[in-house]
């Protein structure tokens, strides 16, 4: 029994849900096609809203469309009205240019018939004129063969012995006023002075120094020759390592040759070997000891050379290099004249030079002491030696006028200064004057013969004469062909070419002698 309720109590639940449940998804059904209906009236009302939003922005584009669309109208409209004006214009300009280029035109015909009526009438006097040259012709032949017949002389004759007078008349002219201009000269040298002084010296330069490049070593017998070779050459060998100079030992008596284009090499190869040999005591290891010995006392040397000689000359507050670059002056030549007492002349010159010019005497003497320092550096780059003895001033903080002078010495470079010419005379000075220098003999003597042979290459010249050392040149002229205002322009002619077409050092007197001799006899 109770079995039976409990199953029908079951069964009532089981049908009880499951009436729940057909309800429940009836109920589910209504509500979700009550959401579906209200979703699509939605959907509907915003595609109702949208068209209608769209049908009002589309009038107001429409709107703008057309008041743009009037807008631009406008705007064209006054372009083109403004465009017709301007064209309205042009064409009132044009018709006015054509008016004024056919009133020009009518002008223009009218001058040209004027000139048509000019042209006929001057070929009819061009006619006439040319009848009355041909009258004027026949009377003019006439005339000179008169005048030829009375002279006895052709027209060509008279022509050119015409000609001639006048050459003649003009040549002695010229002659008298060349002897003024010099007298006049003469007269006024004084107060020219100063300025004849700068603009005549410069051209008196001369060419770069030759440097030695042999020492001769001097030994008492030549056994000492084996001695300093040692065995098998390792003495000599040694000894040119050491001092980068090549020694040459071969048959000249009593002679050990010195050979390198470094002077201060040379005179520490030299010194070296000079205690090797007065030692006795000569092998490898000696040979480097006494080499660095003898380096250190040359470098000693140098600066002490340097420093004596600023002090000499006064000349203060000069950098130490500079002042070692002057000590190494003292192993360098040109023609074989000592550098250094090259570089002391040149100073004293210049100061005595700039003290008569009335300039500063201590910076031209302090110039003149360094205008060959670029002879002397140690690295010897390819320079010119004024360019680097300036590049060398301007290094070591020198007065911009004293390195001026020092590069434009030998016409490197342009002068800016007055002291940069009284440098390039003094340096010309010391060099040329008469044994300062060695030259060879071969230039010396062709130098000579060609002033000669300048000078012989005038008309009545007889003789020519270098003399003191080419120094003057002495031309003997025919009295005959020359006369005395003749020598003086001679003179003058012979000089002006020596001057442009020959190189020399220092200056040349040209004397010109006309010798005239009267002889009679008593009989």
């Amino acid at each position: 029994m109770e079995i039976v309720e409990i199953l029908g109590y079951v069964f009532a639940v089981i049908a009880g849900i499951a009436i729940g449940v057909v309800v429940g998804r009836f109920l589910l059904r209504n509500l979700l096609k009550q959401q579906e209906v209200a979703a699509q009236n939605k959907v509907k009302k915003i595609l109702k809203d949208a068209e209608n939003n769209a049908e009002i922005l589309k009038k107001n584009k429409l709107l703008e469309a057309k008041e743009k669309f009037l807008q631009l109208k406008a705007e064209h409209e006054q372009e083109v009205n403004a465009k017709n004006n301007t064209i309205n214009q042009r064409e009132n300009t044009i018709k006015q240019k054509e008016q004024s280029v056919n009133q020009r035109m009518e002008n223009f015909n009218k001058k040209e018939q004027e000139l048509d009526r000019q042209k006929s009438n001057l070929e009819k006097q061009t006619d006439l004129a040319l009848k009355k040259q041909d009258e004027v012709e026949v009377l003019k032949n006439q005339h000179l063969k008169q005048l030829e017949t009375i002279a006895g002389l052709s027209a060509e004759e008279a022509k050119e012995q015409l000609v001639e007078n006048l050459k003649q008349e003009a040549r002695t002219q010229a002659m008298m006023q060349v002897k003024d201009i010099v007298d006049e000269a003469k007269l006024t040298a004084s107060k020219e002075a100063k300025k004849v002084v700068i603009q005549t010296i410069q051209r008196t330069a001369t060419e770069a120094a030759i440097e030695n490049s042999v020492s001769i070593f001097h030994i008492e017998s030549d056994e000492i020759k084996g001695r300093v070779i040692g065995r098998e050459g390792r003495n000599i060998r040694a000894l040119e390592a050491a001092t980068g100079i090549e020694i040459i030992v071969d048959d000249t008596p009593e002679a050990i040759i010195l050979s390198g284009f470094d002077p201060v090499r040379r005179e520490i190869a030299r010194l070296a070997l000079h205690r090797l040999v007065t030692d006795g005591r000569i092998h490898p290891a000696r040979i480097e000891e006494i080499v660095a010995k003898t380096k250190k006392q040359i470098e000693d040397e140098i600066v002490e050379i340097g420093e004596r000689t600023v002090i000499d000359l006064g000349i203060h507050g000069l950098h130490p290099e500079l002042i070692r670059m002057v000590g190494r002056m003292r192993y360098r030549s040109s023609y074989g004249q000592n550098l250094l007492h090259h570089s002391r002349e040149v100073a004293n010159f210049c100061a005595t030079m700039a003290a008569e010019l009335g300039l500063n005497a201590k910076m031209a003497k302090r110039a003149g002491l360094l205008h060959d320092i670029g002879k002397v550096p140690d690295d010897n780059p390819e320079l010119p030696h004024a360019i680097l003895g300036m590049q060398l001033a301007e290094k070591y903080k020198e007065h911009p006028e004293i390195c001026n002078a020092i590069g434009a010495h030998h016409d490197e470079i342009e002068m800016t200064s007055m002291i940069s010419p009284i440098i390039q005379a003094c340096d010309a000075i010391s060099g040329a004057r008469p044994g300062a220098r060695r030259e060879v003999v071969e230039s010396y003597i062709k130098r000579l013969k060609d002033l000669e042979e300048l000078a012989l290459s005038y008309p009545g010249v007889e003789k020519t004469f270098a003399i003191q050392a080419g120094r003057e040149l002495r031309v003997i002229v025919e009295s005959e062909r020359i006369t005395d205002a003749q020598a003086e322009l001679l003179a003058a002619d012979i000089s002006t070419r020596i001057q442009t077409e020959m190189t020399y050092p220092g200056q040349i007197k040209v004397t010109v002698i006309r010798e005239t001799r009267s002889v009679a006899f008593a009989k």
